[in-house]
């Protein structure tokens, strides 16, 4: 059995606010293994993102424990065990796509011959060799995501974080981008966490789907995929797919049970 990239155990996490306490989420148990393609999925503010967050030290659990690669997310941090996507590309107008990428490195210190090297190694996998010079707003939306993917690349770290990254993106953008993370991902065998609304999406995706409650967030099913590793997208009319999918759309239904 494969290590445990990520581990949760009774994991909760409360926010104070104004109009008292809010439950964001409540006894996650979950692993996520080393080379899993593992998606979250569930409504609008059942704490999908800030379980990612809680993962990489942007946010603090109430009780319980997690673990990253064996460490607690402040000293996953330290050590620059993963790489974060965002929503939005989040790239500096006024510097260039290198520039952009160059940046986390250059505040970690990492050496200009390095720095070069990992910038032109994450550009290759994600097709954006030949752009750096470019400026963000000389690329298009789906483009910019990509540069922002190697931004994350750049560390070349074990575990890849994404919050939601082609959301804003038309659909025909989407399905190529994708594509292109599921090669990505065959290329370099690290395990990414994936936050997703879209049931398609998550199935296309993931050896693994997280379908979780309305707030507090629990998780209510964990899928395993047996969909193979080679995926291109008409898969998604074959029976195996909708037949997950259906899981996944059940599991959806099943979890407004526990809403408060």
């Amino acid at each position: 059995m494969q290590a445990s990239v990520v581990s949760a155990k009774d994991l909760c996490l409360t926010y104070q606010t104004n109009d008292g306490p809010v439950h964001a989420l409540s006894d996650v148990n979950l692993d996520v293994r080393k080379g899993d393609f593992v998606s979250f999925i569930g409504p609008s503010g059942c704490g999908k993102t800030t379980f990612l967050r809680v993962i990489a030290d942007l946010e603090k659990r109430t009780s319980g424990e997690i673990t990253v690669n064996g460490m607690t997310p402040d000293e996953a941090r330290k050590a620059r065990a993963y790489g974060y996507v965002f929503q939005a590309p989040a790239l500096y107008p006024w510097r260039t796509i290198e520039k952009n990428i160059a940046l986390p490195l250059e505040i970690m210190g990492y050496a200009a011959a390095d720095r070069k090297k990992r910038i032109a190694g994450a550009l290759d996998l994600v097709n954006l060799a030949g752009f750096e010079k470019k400026f963000p707003w000389q690329l298009s939306g789906g483009m910019q995501q990509r540069a922002s993917i190697a931004r994350a690349l750049a560390f070349d770290a074990d575990l890849l974080l994404m919050d939601e990254p082609f959301g804003a993106l038309d659909e025909i953008v989407r399905d190529h981008l994708n594509e292109e993370l599921l090669k990505l991902w065959s290329r370099t065998n690290k395990t990414i966490c994936f936050v997703t609304h879209s049931i398609p999406e998550a199935v296309y995706l993931s050896t693994k789907i997280i379908v979780m409650s309305p707030r507090p967030g629990r998780v209510t099913d964990v899928i395993d995929s047996t969909l193979p590793a080679e995926r291109p997208l008409d898969i998604r009319e074959t029976p195996e797919f909708l037949e997950i999918a259906h899981r996944v759309r059940e599991g959806l239904r099943a979890g407004h049970s526990y809403e408060e």
